[in-house]
């Protein structure tokens, strides 16, 4: 066994991360969340990684028994039938175990290292075996695109019969709630189509999707271990506020543009449309915790909880998506400035 990384007092406040989890679990399965994101099942994602944190905490001097425990969960976690067994559920565990494995395997060799290095180093690491193993193994690469088309379009098919028998279900309380409200008249019609094209871009933008829900899914891991673990892997986890990585992560974005508008690169632009939706959204994070820096404390979490709850509200819905895709814009446009101007490291303003 390794040198025991000396114990550390667990981390408090479990009011955050509550809410962090609940949004993780349940936004996936809002239907128009599901037509676009790659992972609906999220914590077949969580429980593996955060199985893979207990694991190395063992290591490091933890409890065996909880380690075995956790481990069991995963292992239930992925074995589990899926309830529509598919090419893509397949794909979906192993990533799960290549992302957990590789994870582990990082946080057991970079003790020194902070979260969002080692969760960068474990993407890499397990997007190159995926990549090695769709070249060898049974599953090719464009059977991997048309297997995610399959399942978003399975899902969409799911969401227009679950409305159609409800309207089918109630047809007098719905032709009453027509004549109160006309513009409900289209909503199925207009639900199919916008379904239809985010279905569209989840399959053009899965990995870089992926991506992102893989590195929220080793975030919340990270946060929930070390409330429950009893040695640290490494530095803990910094608040929203003091989100900053690597100035030179910039040239994600530059490479993402040229491949977009260089004509002679043509062949190569869906990479970079990946590429500048999963830079763009880790500069968003990055400008939401300057946001954060300079706003009231816990403005920012009322203002996500008020938008999470209208998501599940009629018409207000599309309400909070577009307040969500303003914030995201005005946190992008932030976050990329502070490579330059470092917002943080400049004088409160004091009014």
């Amino acid at each position: 066994m390794s040198e025991s990384v000396a114990p550390a007092p667990a981390e408090h406040g479990w009011a955050k991360l509550i809410l962090a989890v609940l949004a993780f679990v349940l936004v996936p399965t809002i239907p128009q969340f599901r037509a676009v994101l790659p992972v609906e099942q999220t914590l077949g994602l969580l429980v593996p990684a955060l199985a893979a944190c207990f694991v190395v905490g063992w290591w490091a001097g933890g409890r065996l028994t909880v380690a075995l425990l956790f481990l069991a969960l995963a292992v239930y976690a992925v074995v589990q039938p899926p309830s529509e067994p598919s090419v893509f559920a397949n794909l979906q565990r192993g990533w799960s175990l290549l992302l957990a494995g590789a994870f582990g395997l990082v946080c057991l060799f970079g003790v020194r290292r902070p979260l969002f290095v080692r969760a960068l180093v474990a993407l890499g690491i397990a997007l190159a075996l995926a990549l090695v193993m769709s070249q060898l193994g049974p599953v090719r690469s464009t059977e991997v695109h048309t297997a995610v088309q399959t399942e978003l379009t399975r899902r969409n098919a799911e969401t227009m019969s679950t409305l159609d028998a409800f309207i089918g279900q109630y047809p007098d309380d719905w032709k009453a709630l027509v004549q109160k409200v006309p513009r409900l008249d289209s909503l199925p019609a207009e639900t199919q189509v916008q379904l239809g094209v985010l279905a569209t871009a989840g399959t053009s933008l899965y990995p870089s999707l992926l991506l992102l829900e893989s590195l929220a899914a080793l975030a919340i891991a990270w946060a929930v271990y070390h409330r429950l673990g009893r040695a640290r892997l490494g530095p803990p986890l910094a608040p929203l506020r003091e989100f900053r990585f690597n100035d030179q992560l910039v040239w994600g974005l530059i490479v993402g543009l040229t491949l977009v508008f260089l004509p002679t690169l043509s062949a190569f632009e869906s990479f970079g449309r990946n590429l500048l939706v999963f830079f763009g959204a880790l500069y968003a994070m990055r400008g939401l915790g300057v946001l954060s820096w300079f706003l009231a404390p816990k403005v920012l979490a009322v203002a996500a909880v008020i938008g999470f709850v209208m998501l599940w509200a009629p018409f207000l819905n599309v309400v909070a998506v577009l307040g969500f895709m303003s914030l995201a814009l005005a946190a992008f446009g932030l976050g990329l400035g502070d490579t330059w101007a470092d917002w943080r490291n400049r004088a409160r303003p004091t009014s």
